[in-house]
């Protein structure tokens, strides 16, 4: 399992007493967030792997998220 497939995982395990409180559009309108963030972050990590500087790729992400998650991180900030 790759870590890309470990982190949806634990979204998914962590997200499942939240959704069980909202209505059915509340939560068609969170899984479609969760996508968005995910793509997101796919083709961040797709930047990273190619030529262009960590600003720039960051740049991306950050105009990517705009509106869907809390945070300059897209509601995920890690250590390096």
């Amino acid at each position: 399992m790759n870590k890309y497939t470990m982190f949806f995982a634990a979204v998914a395990l962590l997200s499942t007493t939240a959704l069980a409180q909202h209505s059915d559009k509340e939560r068609k309108d969170d899984a479609a967030r969760h996508r968005a963030m995910a793509a997101a972050h796919d083709n961040a990590a797709k930047c990273l792997e190619s030529a262009k500087s960590e600003d720039v790729c960051m740049k991306e992400l950050q105009t990517a998220c705009k509106g869907l998650a809390i945070g300059k991180y897209c509601g995920m900030k890690h250590a390096h």
